[in-house]
């Protein structure tokens, strides 16, 4: 399976070119980019050409843009104004968080990418069908604006009531819009399970997140080297080889002191996986 790194393992630094060279220096040929603003502050036109100009040139990939959560350089932390969900019901609300998402999607203008990662709502969201309604208006107006780039959104299950696997099948066949998925393999484990969560979504999977907890808190551990994970990577490795060709392994990790060489232990997290 191609190997693809999210830069989610480095989002406390800002991306620079020093970064991506150490990726590709560890044997990754390409990178999902985390569009938080203390990282990647997609509405600076310096940073975003500095790399556009080093992905000219470079061997390195960018294969995904993971959609911004946060309209500030903190995770948030400014107030619950700062979370940017596709479920505000609020027309007006809604229309500035799909701009700020429109902000980081023509990045593609500058580096040209296949899939923006994007989330229906946050972290423990409860479901209702006027959230689901509006995730609809605003996924239609985000889908035709990255095709008209050259990118495809992707729906990511996400650990909350409106994104589990089976609500993300009944949501796309409630709408009729044509949604692909990222499969988040932690995600699954704190929901209906791996292989349960893949079999739902199946062949409309396009892109992977790989990492692993302790089935309740959304820790993205190092799969086969963090002791508290609880993911069966013999089992998940069996299943995501079913489809060959359709999805790369992309790993979504977290910093951790465990690993000072994060870097470097995310390839040997791929080493480890691919011999399973």
């Amino acid at each position: 399976m191609d190997r693809v790194l999210s830069t989610h393992l480095i989002v406390q630094h800002r991306l620079n070119t020093v970064w991506l060279d150490r990726i590709w220096q560890a044997g990754i040929p390409a990178v999902e980019i985390f569009c938080a603003r203390q990282h990647l502050d997609y509405r600076s036109r310096s940073q975003v050409n500095e790399l556009a100009f080093w992905f000219r040139d470079a061997e390195l990939k960018l294969h995904s843009l993971h959609s911004p959560m946060y309209t500030d350089d903190c995770w948030g932390k400014t107030g619950p104004h700062a979370t940017i969900t596709i479920t505000e019901p609020s027309k007006p609300r809604r229309l500035e968080m799909v701009d700020e998402i429109k902000r980081a999607l023509d990045i593609a203008e500058r580096i040209p990418f296949k899939y923006l990662i994007q989330h229906i709502g946050t972290g423990k969201e409860e479901w209702t069908e006027r959230k689901m309604e509006a995730a609809f208006t605003a996924l239609e107006e985000i889908s035709l604006f990255a095709r008209n780039r050259g990118a495809r959104v992707l729906v990511e299950n996400i650990p909350n009531s409106l994104s589990s696997a089976e609500r993300l099948r009944h949501f796309r066949e409630y709408t009729h819009l044509d949604l692909h998925y990222c499969f988040d393999v932690g995600h699954a484990n704190m929901n209906e399970g791996v292989e349960t969560a893949y079999q739902i979504l199946g062949d409309r999977i396009r892109s992977t997140h790989v990492h692993d907890n302790n089935g309740i808190e959304d820790s993205h551990l190092f799969p086969t080297l963090s002791k508290e994970g609880t993911v069966d990577w013999k089992k998940t490795m069996s299943l995501l080889r079913s489809r060959p060709g359709q999805y790369p392994l992309v790993l979504e990790l977290k910093e951790s002191p465990e690993f000072p060489n994060s870097i470097d232990a995310a390839a040997q997290v791929f080493d480890r996986l691919e011999a399973l």
